[in-house]
């Protein structure tokens, strides 16, 4: 199974950003600074943003 990319809100400032839902490291808000996801060994675990859209 592949990965998907999704486009996300980050929950401090709003700015969206796409990110692959399967990261292997965490991903921060260019903003803001705020983490968006962490790496749990498969799938990132979203922690400060919230889906958008999931781009095909």
């Amino acid at each position: 199974m592949s990965g998907r990319f999704l486009r996300v809100s980050c929950t401090d400032c709003g700015h969206e950003t796409i990110l692959f839902d399967r990261a292997s490291s965490s991903i921060s808000c260019s903003i803001c600074g705020a983490t968006l996801a962490i790496s749990a060994g498969g799938k990132a675990d979203l922690v400060g943003s919230t889906v958008v859209d999931v781009l095909e």
